[in-house]
């Protein structure tokens, strides 16, 4: 809890929202062009759709099954979204405010622009498509136009419920900022929307409900735009507060290193102790950049008015930003934890090890491709399962789940190996299974008798592996999964019944359990505290959600990761069954387009299972090209792939599994820089069968998915200037030669370079 209130200083004034030149001095004129003003597109008679509702007028449909964003939730008019501007439509009853992209062709005024900016929502799932822009002489470019979906993203406008049908559902909906690079040096008089699909229940449609052109410069023109304090620390500055801001270059020429450009934090009560620098900023291209700061007197949580500036050699730009000085402790509430974002740590990993390893871990079957084996003892209830008839042939009617247990023995579990196979595999973070919806904890549970320090191996797995990974590969972050509800816990049992006999009816024991106790007060949540508390996880990654006391966890579980005496930064999930979380989690799938917010993907090796099934074949796993393509394009969308092993009951991990870990570990090892530590392309995420990826201040990567023929043809806006030296990584020949013809980036590929790679080979431009 605080200990005294926030305190506001007042400096300046806000007075604007995009960065504007200042001059340094009189006699050092600067070369800081005018910028010109972005141009709000009016959408009214294209809109399509009425997505918004208020309490007294619920006439709307946003996605086709009756449910609506509340006006109530929603800004009105303009509105400033990462420092562009929007004219955000109306709520009226009966007033459509959004349009379903079905390839319509938007009118611009003709002119020079750098990209057209887009408030935007998928329903059903994220939506994406190609969209074009038109140039007055007839030609045209294409980029994806993507919206995250708006019940599980958290996009910069948000409500925190949303209208049902027939009343109000109590969960957040969200509209995304999204963008189309255009070519500068034509004018653009027309940009075409994505075709998706009507909206209808099940079926994806993309929103879009406003849209900006931004118009391009002459000269060098910067602008700051998104600066804001963070909760997040600068990684391994101890307690330095991160400070984000966002270089545009809106010109038509290059910031380089002669420009010296830095940028920082002028604000009263903190200074600014690491820099941001940008050594080179193509015309329309991005830099985001990080600033550390520390307090100097002020006290924690004061809100004070102050400025990132951006200054170098005759070039000065500021933006000013209202600020928050220092993190002050977690409450239990949404608006508290909502402030809580990935670390940085999580944002440039990239790549984790899952690990689903549990009771389920014995029977270890299920139709391969089809389902998940872990859910074994659910599948057993279920009369129409391959699974219910698999178990009375192999066990027979009279063995219960729980008799498993015995046989989950971890005799061959090495939590050593383990730790320096993951990170041979070239993860930077692993997640273990805590305990899954059967109820068996890993660990030493004092809430629980149903765990393996008191059953099955008798060995409390999770220290062990801890430990082993803290003593090997202290580098490497460690992680919990943990589930919400338990599938047949007699207090709460997520299938409504507890333990029993599926063939028979009669019930069964649930082996461990204490009676008589509230499931979230007495059993939920202390596990979870337990958890945090015994071995201080970096990751905590729930699952399913349901009734829960989370608040009051995550409040507990941040405070003492900042509290303590060297702060770090942790990070959770959003399936703990509250609307705060700091990343997204898609499942067996990745999202077709970037998505700012973090988020990251998982996937079993297991075509279809996170726990081992030994019913898979080794053919049917992932290989080694699936699992680098799939890591190549969640990190070009900005996101990690959490790639998931399943041990065997006693802790050996089959053969497959190791292979397909050490041939991704292989493929980092060469090309690992185009992963590690970069962030997505602003332009494009992806085209075809090239993936874009940058390191700012350092190289743009473009890795090809597929051996790529003599010549590489990209056709976008690759950030490239004579001089720069092409390479393909793992090849020690000569630079590639390279060549830029009608707007497009031509790489002569050597038969030699595309030897020396394996999997999908990535170009450098440095």
């Amino acid at each position: 809890m605080r200990t005294r209130p926030r305190q506001t200083i007042t400096l300046l004034t806000m007075t604007a929202l995009l960065a504007v030149g200042v001059p340094a001095a009189a006699d050092e004129p600067l070369v800081q062009a005018a910028i010109p003003d972005p141009v709000t597109v009016p959408l009214d008679r294209y809109f399509d759709n009425d997505g918004i509702d208020t309490a007294a007028a619920r006439d709307g449909n946003f996605d086709g099954s009756g449910y609506t964003y509340p006006a109530e939730g929603l800004p009105s008019g303009r509105v400033v979204v990462d420092g562009v501007p929007y004219a955000f439509p109306s709520a009226g009853p009966g007033v459509k405010n959004n349009v379903i992209a079905l390839g319509q062709r938007i009118e611009i005024p003709k002119g020079k622009y750098h990209a057209a900016h887009f408030l935007v929502a998928g329903s059903y799932g994220m939506a994406s498509g190609t969209a074009t822009v038109h140039y007055a002489d007839g030609g045209t470019t294409t980029a994806s136009l993507g919206g995250p979906d708006w019940y599980s993203s958290s996009g910069p406008i948000a409500a925190p419920f949303r209208y049902s049908p027939t009343g109000t559902d109590q969960h957040q909906v969200s509209i995304s900022a999204a963008q189309v690079w255009a070519d500068a040096s034509r004018e653009a008089v027309a940009v075409t929307l994505p075709t998706t699909k009507p909206p209808q229940p099940n079926q994806t449609s993309l929103h879009v409900f406003a849209m900006t052109a931004q118009p391009a410069a002459a000269g060098k023109a910067l602008a700051l735009r998104g600066s804001r304090s963070t909760t997040k620390l600068m990684p391994g500055k101890g307690n330095v507060q991160a400070v984000e801001a966002t270089v545009t270059n809106l010109g038509d020429e290059w910031i380089t290193e002669r420009d010296a450009l830095n940028v920082r934090v002028d604000v009263f009560g903190a200074t600014t102790v690491q820099p941001a620098f940008v050594k080179r900023l193509a015309p329309g291209e991005n830099a985001r950049v990080r600033i550390g700061v520390v307090r100097t007197g002020a006290p924690v949580d004061t809100i004070v008015n102050g400025k990132v500036v951006a200054q170098g050699n005759r070039l000065r730009v500021e933006q000013p930003v209202r600020f928050t000085l220092g993190v002050t402790d977690y409450e239990a509430t949404d608006a508290s934890l909502g402030t809580h974002e990935s670390p940085y740590w999580f944002d440039d990993a990239k790549f984790g090890i899952f690990i689903h390893w549990g009771v389920y871990s014995v029977p270890a079957w299920s139709p391969p491709g089809e389902q998940y084996a872990e859910w074994y003892w659910r599948w057993m209830e279920d009369k129409n399962n391959a699974v219910y008839g698999y178990h009375e042939q192999t066990y027979g009617k009279d063995f219960k789940y729980d008799d498993f247990i015995p046989q989950f023995t971890a005799a061959k579990y090495d939590p050593k190996a383990w730790a320096q196979l993951f990170q041979a595999a070239g993860a930077k973070y692993y997640v273990l299974t805590s305990k899954h919806h059967e109820g068996f904890a890993l660990y030493d549970s004092k809430v629980s008798g149903r765990d393996s320090v008191d059953l099955g191996p008798k060995r409390d797995l999770v220290k062990e592996l801890f430990d082993a990974s803290r003593k090997y590969t202290p580098e490497m972050r460690n992680g919990l999964y943990f589930s919400m509800p338990e599938w047949y816990n007699p207090d709460n049992p997520w299938t409504g019944h507890g333990p029993r006999n599926p063939y028979t009816g009669a019930d069964e024991p649930y082996t461990g359990y204490q009676a008589g106790r509230d499931y979230v007060r007495d059993y939920q949540a202390p596990q979870m505290r337990e958890i945090v508390h015994q071995y201080d996880p970096d990751v905590i990654w729930c699952d399913i959600g349901g009734v829960n006391d989370s608040r009051t966890v995550l409040a507990d579980y941040f405070n003492r990761a900042k509290n303590r005496q060297q702060p770090k930064d942790v990070t959770v999930d959003d399936r703990c069954g509250i609307p705060t979380h700091d990343f997204t989690t898609p499942e067996y799938a990745t999202y077709p387009d970037t998505v700012v917010k973090k988020w990251e993907a998982s996937r079993g090796l297991d075509p279809r299972s996170y726990g081992y099934n030994k019913a898979t074949p080794d053919s049917m796993y992932m290989t080694a090209n699936e699992v680098v393509d799939t890591l190549a394009d969640t990190n070009s969308k900005n996101g990690n792939f959490l790639l998931d092993i399943g041990p065997r009951a006693d802790g050996s991990i089959p053969q497959i599994m190791e292979t397909r870990l050490r041939e991704t570990g292989a493929w980092l090892k060469t090309n690992g820089e185009s992963i590690y530590g970069t962030t997505y392309w602003s332009r494009m995420a992806a085209q075809g069968q090239l993936r874009f990826s940058v390191k700012q201040n350092e190289a743009f990567y473009i890795t090809s998915l597929e051996r790529p023929g003599n010549q590489l043809v990209v056709d976008a806006p690759v950030p490239i200037r004579p001089g720069d030296r092409v390479t393909m990584l793992g090849y020690n020949g000569p630079a590639l030669k390279w060549a830029q013809q009608n707007g497009k980036l031509v790489i002569d590929i050597p038969e030699a370079a595309k030897n020396a790679g394996q999997h999908a080979w990535v170009v450098k431009i440095a």
